[in-house]
């Protein structure tokens, strides 16, 4: 497994619509493998491929805080299929959005229909952190981010942040 490198707001990859994935083969295993891997590194619970600049509609996560017992989740090509017309507000942040934070309301529950790890089709229903968190991944197979929920100005204050901090890292 590799670690690789989380694409970092402001840039245009993380805005790009994931294109589906044809068949759940070895490069797909390898690919959720490595995802999986540079999620843990990260300190992460949820990560999507375009994150780490590859445009394949394909999520991991895991959302367990017990870190003995990890419980690593693969969704490929997820869809939606009922959202709760209830919302709950959750204080989310991002990999490719370091540092911020910010409340975010969604849907309280969610049913999602899936491929799993090894191609089967599979349906989640999920609620609470779960359901916020799949929610979350899937909006950056749509090339949206948590920050695009917020006020203009408040995302712009944020985006203006990430340019500097980028800006200023020096890579030798």
């Amino acid at each position: 497994m590799t670690i690789k490198t989380i694409l970092t707001e402001p840039n245009k990859k993380l805005r790009e619509v994931s294109k589906p994935v044809e068949k759940v083969g070895l490069e797909e295993q390898k690919l959720m493998n490595d995802m999986l891997e540079t999620m843990y590194a990260a300190n992460g619970i949820g990560l999507a491929a375009i994150q780490i600049g590859v445009p394949k509609r394909i999520i991991v996560m895991d959302i367990s805080k017990d870190e003995d017992k990890k419980e690593p989740r693969y969704f490929v090509n997820p869809v939606i299929k009922n959202k709760d017309h209830l919302k709950m507000s959750y204080e989310e942040g991002c990999l490719s959005v370091p540092n911020q934070f910010a409340e975010i309301d969604r849907p309280k529950k969610c049913e999602i229909d899936y491929l799993d790890y090894n191609g089967a089709k599979k349906t989640l229903k999920a609620e609470g952190l779960l359901a916020t968190c799949i929610q979350h991944e899937m909006d950056h197979l749509e090339g949206v981010l948590f920050i695009d929920y917020l006020s203009k100005l408040k995302k712009s204050m944020i985006i203006k942040k990430l340019s500097k901090t980028k800006s200023s890292r020096i890579v030798v």
